[in-house]
């Protein structure tokens, strides 16, 4: 039993979203299903999301409408799987600005964000450019970064300018510059509490989409194959994942990719009544399973 309880918890998903984005290269083809999905954490007096999930209005639905997103769900009927209310959220940590991370901001009242100083600068920078380079603004709403700076005014936006340990204790958020956005971050829960954990999780943002980010499609042959949608570097995106790895001892299913379908099926979990899944990564001493 560690410090901490974790949850996956589905708030939507693409039925049919191409795995070439997934994974890189032409050679790979066809669809998977890809959940929306955003991370509790729980203990220490304390409740924390990875990400925000998005807001199924104006912009934002406008985007998933062309994304193909379907069975959106507020956080209030996500968050209350694990009895949890939108008002209870203490912490939120942004891996990156894109709709499905950032575009929540505005449900959880009391929550304080954490973002990377690289990731609104250069959103801000790439918002100037003209409509040739739109490429490099996709999937972001405009108005999540004005929500951004406007919590940073009213000392609720955290801009970290990269690495930090211990913003609470035992999480530790990391900078991947130039991967799959300008200032993509990961978060580690250290949820034994130790420098040197032999019980650290780590939740990856888009860093990566699928465990076969890690392993590649051969079992027998494994290697590191970055997603198909960045910004910045394939390398970067590649030396990332082979960072989180390392501080999980090699084991893949440590490193967290909320929009990974399989997580279902390697983890305790549940299909909830609105056909999303409550997965379960692991509890804390005195609370509930949710997925029993």
């Amino acid at each position: 039993m560690g410090d901490y309880s974790i949850w996956v918890l589905d708030y939507a998903a693409v039925k049919t979203f191409p795995q070439s984005v997934m994974l890189y290269g032409p050679q790979y083809h066809g669809v998977r299903n890809l959940p929306y999905a955003y991370v509790l954490i729980k203990g220490r007096g304390e409740v924390m999301l990875v990400d925000t999930g998005y807001d199924h209005q104006q912009y934002g639905k406008y985007l998933a409408d062309l994304y193909g997103v379907s069975n959106w769900h507020s956080p209030a009927d996500v968050l209350g799987e694990c009895g949890v209310t939108p008002e209870d959220i203490t912490h939120v940590f942004i891996t990156h600005a894109h709709f499905d991370h950032m575009g929540g901001l505005d449900l959880f009242p009391n929550a304080t964000f954490y973002i990377q100083k690289r990731e609104l600068d250069k959103w801000i920078w790439a918002l100037t450019l003209g409509p040739e380079f739109r490429f490099l603004v996709g999937a972001a709403d405009p108005a999540d970064i004005m929500k951004a700076t406007r919590l940073a005014r009213d000392g609720r936006m955290v801009v970290v300018d990269g690495d930090r340990e211990d913003v609470i204790p035992g999480i530790d958020l990391h900078l991947a510059a130039d991967t799959h956005t300008y200032g993509s971050m990961y978060v580690t829960v250290r949820n034994d509490g130790a420098r040197d954990s032999a019980d650290s999780w780590i939740f990856a943002g888009d860093l990566i989409y699928t465990y076969d980010n890690l392993t590649g499609l051969d079992t027998n042959d494994p290697y590191l194959v970055p997603i198909g949608l960045a910004v910045g570097s394939q390398s970067n995106l590649l030396f990332a994942s082979a960072e989180m790895l390392k501080a999980v001892g090699g084991d893949h299913r440590r490193v967290v990719p909320v929009h990974e379908d399989r997580l279902k099926d390697t983890f305790p979990s549940r299909a909830t009544a609105n056909g999303l899944h409550v997965v379960e990564l692991t509890l804390a001493t005195g609370e509930p399973s949710r997925v029993g």
